[in-house]
């Protein structure tokens, strides 16, 4: 693959794995499978360790989960909450043990012993105590800070509120998984049921739903439950061995994993893997994988961690669950970016406790490989808890291949799949063309505009949006904020669910968000490759809105200076500038853009107001560091003042080289940039 073929398929799953860490540690809804997540993360690893100079600032191989949200207070972690890496095989167990003992300087025949425990799928947590007392609780949250849910975690049954004994630290943080058990969930959903009310969809769900609720006096309610596995910060360390730190856990009055072994060679460890495996259904509560951890705290302190994971530690995951059923119909869906994405409705069949009656078939490509339609059996894998997925053709019918329209089904526009300019290979997904003008992609785009990260407007959610359209009352954000003004002629309580009180507190919600920011604003405008963090680097970069119009609207031939300066901005992928470019070059657009805009004020990013030496300064980082992490010096830079930029031009100031650097630092050399090592602008900083 050519560099800018491989930079844009890094930009693709860089975006893909962070939109899935949000829907699953933050909205508790995962969109992937575990396998398909584990397969991005894979390629991403791959492309990384073998194009480092590619490597992007804000790489989701370097970070843990997602932010923390902001319906809660935030906890700093005093030790980084850190997830694991993972094996898919009997070899990758090998290949782990090796590494460890590689690392440690010993052979092979070395006596290395390791535990071994039940992989829990929950929600992880931190419980900070003092002098045996509980003081503070926490999501895992973005690994470095997470949610203050303190009160929640008081109200589980099986976390003590003090420390039994008196041999405990008098600084302990307690790590754990918060879970439901099979019967537990059970019984809620029958209480669901006979109360009318939707049922959950699967344990994990319910437990991380329970845990972020406001009211503690709904999570009191919940049968939730703590397996404790680790610890964080320790004002000292009672013990020598992860075994022995367990056993300390039960004695404190936690719950630890009764399947906690210690092993003594790799092969025992796969032997115990499989007897799990094999019996994870008599368990009682939703596992998938293993975890292996080198007992020794001394070897694991040695051992240490790189960004996101320790090397003393990995989980061995279960294959993903499937069972064979038969596909009934082939629906197609019309997604906020015009995505047609196909569905198939399937004869209900049990996978992994759970009831499947619809899964995912990707896009055109994927239902091209599969070559399956109506009529057809078909394997579904559920692994994860997510819509299913339709995995291979069991038994084909006689009846005729099922074709993707050419059409959209909502609006009949034309459906194209777009070729990319610099591979000329053709995107695995058809789009219908009408942008705003198709009301499905319309709907989805309002409810997008409303969600938590983009206005974040009280009383808009899902079902709102989507009476106001079928009603007439909203067809474009501007629509939004001039229905109070409207609402003299609609009589907006004279419907349905409608009171005064309500339309009252709407209306004072949405004039709370007549003022937005910059990258509030341009992430909720929905656009194609612009997510949360995108939008805010840009943001950034620009400053104002009036000037990336300006800036934007000139790019619109893909060349010249200004069409440079946007690929410039750290993190830019060839198809999110594309994208960004087109998107305010559309007459439609515009108009709608421009419409929004006499409703509403927009805040301009404020340059950093720090006078150092390298204010103002454009900085380029390549290659890997030793003694800071590429967000950390980019972190710092950018509170200094400077710009961080992802390509080296005549505008670079200074380039920063680690092992590893590649084209970046040559072409630094030729453009006779200053280019200072690792520990320069170290010394260079002070």
């Amino acid at each position: 693959m050519s560099d800018n073929s491989v930079k844009n398929r890094i930009d693709v799953l860089t975006k893909e794995i962070r939109e899935a860490d949000v829907h699953y540690y933050q909205n508790n809804m995962p969109r992937l499978s575990d396998s398909d997540y584990d397969k991005l993360r894979q390629e991403l690893i791959s492309l990384e360790k073998n194009n480092p100079d590619l490597v992007l600032e804000n790489s989701p191989t370097k970070s843990v989960g997602a932010k923390a949200s902001n319906k809660f207070g935030k906890i700093k972690h005093s030790i980084p909450m850190l997830s694991l890496d993972n094996a898919f095989n009997d070899a990758d167990v090998f290949d782990f043990c090796s590494r460890v003992k590689k690392f440690l300087s010993v052979s092979n025949d070395f006596h290395l012993l390791f535990t071994s425990e039940p992989k829990i799928d929950g929600l992880s947590a931190s419980l900070r105590y003092e002098k045996g007392h509980l003081i503070s609780g926490a999501t895992r949250g973005d690994g470095a800070i997470g949610e203050d849910v303190t009160a929640n975690l008081s109200t589980i049954v099986n976390i003590p509120l003090i420390l039994k004994g008196s041999d405990w630290p008098d600084v302990i943080e307690v790590r754990g998984e918060v879970y439901i058990s099979h019967k537990d969930f059970i019984d809620m959903n029958s209480k669901q049921l006979s109360l009318g009310k939707d049922i959950y969809k699967n344990p994990r769900n319910a437990a991380a739903g329970s845990l972020r609720q406001i009211d503690s006096n709904i999570t009191a309610q919940r049968p939730l439950k703590f397996f404790a596995y680790t610890w964080g910060e320790s004002s000292n360390l009672p013990a020598s061995t992860q075994i022995e730190f367990m056993k300390l856990f039960s004695k404190w009055g936690f719950q630890v994993n009764p399947e906690l072994r210690l092993h003594s060679n790799p092969q025992k460890m796969i032997d115990h893997y499989k007897k799990i495996a094999n019996t994870r259904s008599d368990l009682g509560y939703d596992i998938d994988g293993v975890v292996y951890k080198v007992n020794d705290l001394l070897l694991q302190k040695r051992l240490g961690s790189v960004t996101r994971a320790p090397r003393w530690a990995i989980a061995h995951k279960f294959p993903a669950e499937k069972a064979n059923t038969t596909l009934h119909k082939i629906d197609i869906q019309v997604g906020r970016t015009g995505a047609l994405t196909p569905v198939a409705r399937l004869e209900p069949i049990t996978v992994g406790g759970v009831v499947v009656s619809n899964a995912t078939l990707h896009n055109e490509d994927e239902l091209e490989r599969l070559n399956v339609k109506p009529g057809d059996v078909v394997e579904v894998q559920r692994a994860g808890d997510v819509i299913p997925q339709v995995v291979r053709l069991i038994k084909s019918n006689d009846g005729p291949k099922f074709d993707m329209p050419k059409v959209c089904p909502v609006c009949g526009s034309m459906a194209t799949r777009d070729i990319d300019p610099v591979t000329g290979k053709m995107d695995a997904v058809r789009r219908c063309t009408n942008g705003f003008n198709c009301s499905a992609q319309t709907i989805e785009r309002i409810k997008h505009f409303v969600s938590r990260k983009a206005f974040d407007i009280d009383g808009l959610g899902a079902k709102q949006i989507e009476f106001f359209y079928k009603n007439k009352l909203i067809n474009e954000p501007a629509d939004i904020f001039s229905l109070e003004e409207r609402n003299k002629l609609i009589g907006l309580n004279s419907f349905e669910g409608w009171g005064t009180t309500s339309v009252n507190n709407l209306f004072l919600a949405i004039n709370e968000k007549r003022t937005i920011e910059f990258s509030r604003l341009l992430f909720a405008l929905g656009i194609r490759h612009i997510g949360q963090g995108n939008s805010v680097i840009i943001g950034r970069h620009y400053l104002s809105w009036s000037k990336m119009l300006s800036s934007l609207r000139a790019a619109k031939d893909y060349t010249g200076e200004l069409w440079d300066d946007l690929l410039s901005i750290d993190g830019m992928g060839n198809a999110a500038a594309t994208s960004l470019v087109n998107f305010f070059n559309e007459p439609l657009n515009i108009n709608i853009v421009n419409n929004l805009l006499s409703f509403i004020v927009v805040q301009d990013t404020l340059e950093p107001s720090i006078n150092s030496k390298i204010s103002g300064k454009i900085i380029v980082f390549t290659g890997k560091f030793e003694k800071f992490s590429r967000d950390e010096a980019k972190s710092q830079a950018q509170l200094l003042g400077a710009k961080v930029s992802g390509s080296v031009s005549a505008k670079t100031s200074f380039v920063i080289y680690g092992p590893g650097a590649g084209s970046k630092y040559k072409k630094a050399r030729e453009l006779g940039i200053t280019i200072m090592s690792e520990d320069e602008w170290i010394e260079f900083l002070n």
